[in-house]
């Protein structure tokens, strides 16, 4: 990222994965749209499941939606598509490393997700623009999760980086400034913004509280 004003996070960093989306009914392009017009300044696509031609087209849909709202999009694993969609990347334990997909994207945002100290001392090393730390609370949002980090595992881990750093997994409403407090600039959600069912009212409602903690 060739800039001279250092790389901020958005305090709510809101991911759309398609399967949690799917399993309560919610429409990714919906979702996204009600986002950026409530005010979100950065939106991740995750897919974790085989790529179809209909995932590249929804993700560049999304990735055109950010462009003209000024938002940063974010693409989950893939950098291939990223740079072919001329988008961020955020990158896990089991992707490309960040320094082998620095030439695929160029300048673009990377993030990189860490799990403990012996990950996030590297990832400290590693030319990315934020990386994110977690999980801080248990969550249904992966299937093989790591151990829990913890507040005070995280307050802890805050000192080992310089870099903005985001706190992901199990954050709700009700433990979200414990995670602030702890010195996490910013929060990942996937589930804790989307109700259980699909309704418009209530994902709107929930967003802007999201976007006022």
């Amino acid at each position: 990222m060739n800039s001279t004003t250092p790389f901020r996070l958005p305090k709510f960093y809101p991911i759309l994965d398609t399967n949690v989306l799917a399993s309560r009914g919610c429409p990714v392009p919906l979702v996204a749209e009600l986002l950026l017009d409530a005010g979100a300044k950065i939106l991740q696509y995750r897919h974790k499941d085989d790529w179809a031609q209909a995932h590249f087209d929804e993700a560049k849909h999304l990735a055109e939606l950010c462009q003209d709202a000024g938002v940063l999009f974010v693409l989950n694993d893939r950098a291939d598509y990223a740079r072919l969609l001329r988008s961020a990347l955020h990158l896990g334990q089991e992707d490309l490393t960040p320094t082998a997909a620095r030439p695929i994207v160029s300048d673009e945002v990377i993030g990189f997700s860490t799990h403990n100290s012996a990950q996030l001392k590297r990832g400290d090393t590693e030319p990315v623009e934020y990386l994110s730390i977690g999980p801080i609370f248990s969550t249904a949002s992966k299937l093989r999760p790591d151990p829990v980090v913890g507040v005070a595992g995280l307050k802890s881990l805050r000192a080992l980086t310089e870099k903005p750093l985001c706190a992901i997994g199990g954050i709700t409403l009700a433990n979200v400034q414990e995670v602030f407090a702890a010195k996490a600039d910013s929060v990942a959600v996937i589930s804790g913004f989307v109700p259980e069912s699909f309704d418009k009212k209530a994902l709107k409602a929930r967003v802007l509280e999201w976007l006022a903690v």
